[in-house]
């Protein structure tokens, strides 16, 4: 899945296609294992939670899961290689983030343009938290009595823990709450299995009952077939949003001890692994077990009583509640550096304002828009496959253009291939973006 392109570091003269004219070895002081459960943490969020509807929107026969998982697995190779990509790009110029190596390859003049991808696209995560926010809380308290509607919880959510916390200025008090956004999807995986296999919500299980109409099990006769549908893309769109960290590869890259591109590849191959597999596991448990009644937020098919589910919605309310500020710094800062706001200009009175604004326009928009896959489609078919596909491609074909003889042959090659996969994150966009917009007008 990643290339294995070797460099010279320390006494060793190895060479593999190029020489990497910026030295590989940094201060970074992450070990291999850490870097790889960030990494899946930085991965394995609340996307994952929206897989299943992406697959009931091309099929409706449990056999639809069988190209699902090839989808899963294809878009998280392909999502892997593009991560390694941008490594490799900060290593061959020095880049130190997104937009600096950008700037260091493609040119200066054009900084914006992927800085204004990753402002947005974490625009779009902050909003998809607060709607599982507002519906995991709701189900929360309807679970212990407590009728909320879905504004009430939402405000209530925001006023007494998101904003307090999106108001501190030192977040790394919050990164050990973080771990239980991996143990969360775990044990979901887990709970949703056992369900399954008990049959808990089919006709006459012991859940059966507790969901409304709309949330229960619908099986019908389009199954692996149904891939060959252009509805198709919403699911490959979405994944795009699940998979999407990319604009944190430099960090992982200059953070990682001993970084050479070697070591650096096998964090991200292994990372992408695993999340792979827990996707796969998510969205195939939860697909077959409501199929095409499967919600944009699949924890809304279960029951408010079925005690594992309750628990799982706890872990992740809490994994969220806790990542949210981490989400919304990137926002709130994207949106000062779009605005060209000096670092001097930026005082905590001012910080404060500007984020109580920020977060007072996501909580409305959230209030209005309660469909999270089609947040999750249309993001990850603009913004999510321009800075997978796209723009690491041509980072590196820039790059590799500008070490001109000292590039090997097979540097050169694997630029076509690069560019292919361009090619291909814009072909998903553009029909990714139609179908997704489709339900709501007509296009």
């Amino acid at each position: 899945m990643i290339s294995s392109t070797s460099v010279p570091v320390g006494g060793d003269k190895t060479v593999v296609d190029t020489v990497i004219p910026y030295p590989l070895t940094g201060n970074g002081t992450s070990t291999m294992s850490n870097h790889i459960f960030n990494l899946v943490k930085s991965i394995v969020g609340a996307g994952v939670l929206s897989l299943p509807a992406g697959i009931a929107s091309f099929g409706n026969a449990p056999s639809a899961v069988i190209p699902a998982t090839v989808l899963i697995t294809i878009i998280g190779v392909l999502s892997g290689y593009s991560f390694s990509l941008i490594g490799r790009v900060c290593a061959y110029t020095g880049g130190k983030t997104y937009r600096d190596a950008w700037e260091r390859s493609v040119g200066k003049s054009t900084g914006i343009v992927p800085a204004a991808s990753c402002t947005f696209k974490t625009v779009c995560a902050t909003l998809a938290y607060s709607m599982i926010l507002a519906d995991t809380f709701g189900s929360l308290c309807s679970s212990v009595g407590l009728t909320l509607t879905r504004s009430q919880t939402l405000l209530s959510v925001t006023s007494l823990f998101l904003l307090p916390l999106c108001l501190k200025k030192d977040l790394s008090s919050l990164a050990p709450f973080s771990l239980l956004g991996i143990l969360g999807m775990a044990y979901t995986a887990a709970a949703m299995g056992v369900r399954f296999f008990q049959g808990a919500y089919e006709v006459g299980g012991k859940f059966a009952e507790d969901v409304s109409i709309s949330f229960r099990p619908n099986f019908g006769t389009v199954g692996a077939t149904g891939v060959f549908q252009p509805s198709t893309f919403i699911l490959v769109c979405t994944l795009s949003t699940a998979y999407v960290a990319h604009f944190n590869a430099p960090k992982f890259y200059s953070e990682l001890k001993n970084n050479t591109l070697r070591r650096f590849n096998t964090v991200v191959g292994t990372s992408f692994a695993l999340s792979i597999t827990l996707f796969s596991l998510i969205a195939g448990l939860g697909f077959a077990t409501f199929g095409a009644a499967s919600s944009g937020m699949i924890l809304n098919n279960y029951s408010n009583r079925d005690v594992f589910m309750c628990i799982s919605r706890i872990a992740v309310a809490i994994s969220l509640v806790f990542s949210y500020p981490l989400a919304f710094a990137g926002c709130r800062d994207g949106v000062l550096d779009l605005a060209n706001i000096s670092v001097e200009k930026r005082t905590n009175r001012f910080l404060n304002k500007v984020s109580i604004l920020i977060l007072s326009v996501i909580t409305v928009l959230a209030l209005y828009i309660r469909d999270l896959s089609f947040v999750l489609s249309f993001g990850g078919a603009t913004l999510g496959n321009a800075l997978i596909y796209v723009y690491p491609a041509l980072m590196f074909r820039a790059a590799v253009k500008k070490m001109g003889d000292k590039a090997g042959a097979g540097l050169k090659k694997e630029v076509n291939f690069a560019l292919a996969n361009a090619l291909l994150g814009v072909s998903m966009g553009v029909v990714g973006v139609r179908m997704a917009l489709k339900p709501y007008f007509g296009v």
